[in-house]
């Protein structure tokens, strides 16, 4: 199963660093999104798929240490959380912005934008 999951997140991040790399900007959005979510099944495939038990103490004030080490580890499934909500916070932010460039410029062909020259300054 884990040769699976390396071989779509290879796929995933093989994708989404060419769709980084068009001129659009819709594009980029896209390549981003494939990107973070090939980050987080990465994070996920790297810690190991295991059927355990959750990770919940129980009352009698702690597991043994054979009950410990049936238990699935929750950091990465933490970390992918996390991720996913930053994640979700820059895309949409990304959206905005190439909204509003496209409102302002008309186009959302990276080459077709005109740049400030700095060497007026």
């Amino acid at each position: 199963m884990e040769l699976i999951l390396a071989l779509i997140v290879g796929v995933l991040f093989a994708c989404g660093v060419y769709a980084l790399l068009r001129r659009s900007m819709i594009r980029l959005v896209i390549g981003l999104v494939l990107v973070s979510q090939a980050a987080n099944l990465l994070i996920i495939t790297a810690a190991g798929l295991t059927r355990d038990e959750p990770p919940i103490v129980s009352g009698d004030g702690g597991n043994s240490l054979a009950e410990q080490a049936a238990m699935a580890d929750p950091v990465p499934q933490a970390l992918v959380l996390t991720a996913i909500v930053i994640s979700f916070g820059v895309v949409a932010f990304a959206l905005v912005l190439v909204r509003r460039a496209f409102q302002t410029l008309g186009t959302d062909d990276l080459d077709e934008i005109p740049t400030a020259d700095v060497s007026d300054a």
